[in-house]
């Protein structure tokens, strides 16, 4: 069966994309400790890998279908880590200093559902409120942007943490009363 060079452009095009999405949720999904989903999703990614790798390795002497595999696979990894980024899996530990030590930012915050530890910290130009605030990543942007509401000028870094035990924040999780 002959296929047009334009629809044997556009199939290795696409099915590259698909694999390296699926690649990239796989890998991303075993990180974050979702084994058996991350196992499914690569026995598909196999499938669709090899068809792919298949229909290239059978046409190397179309300089095209290289290029359509490698531009695929450069979109199938920005595409699975958009997706990524809308499941927002996990959590997020910020480390915010605030300057303003008059303004109570735990307990705002405490009050909106985040989990809160605070302490007095000094700074190059004086007295700081240093928070440490964990929450769900689907939570992440809207945090980032109730601190600089709060306090234009907050310090904020940001980074996942490996694992969590213990205090009332992960027990509020486990019985779903988290931002409630």
């Amino acid at each position: 069966m002959d296929v047009s060079p334009i629809l044997m452009i556009i199939i290795i095009f696409s099915i590259n994309i698909v694999y390296v999405t699926f690649f990239t949720l796989r890998m991303i999904l075993t990180l974050k400790g979702y084994r058996y989903i991350a196992a499914l999703i690569s026995m598909v990614e196999t499938v669709i890998y090899i068809v792919g790798l298949g229909l290239v390795l059978d046409n190397l002497n179309e300089i095209q279908n290289l290029v359509a595999y490698a531009v695929g696979y450069g979109t199938g990894v920005i595409i699975g880590t958009k997706i990524e980024e809308k499941m927002a899996l996990g959590y997020i530990m910020v480390n915010a200093i605030s300057t303003d030590t008059k303004l109570n930012l735990p307990l705002i915050l405490r009050d909106e559902g985040y989990g809160v530890t605070d302490w007095h910290a000094n700074g190059r130009q004086g007295e700081r409120q240093a928070l440490q605030i964990l929450t769900p990543r689907k939570y992440e942007l809207k945090l980032y942007t109730r601190l600089k509401d709060l306090d234009p000028g907050i310090f904020i870094i940001a980074y996942e943490p490996k694992s969590i035990h213990g205090g009332f924040w992960v027990k509020s999780i486990k019985k779903g009363k988290l931002f409630k």
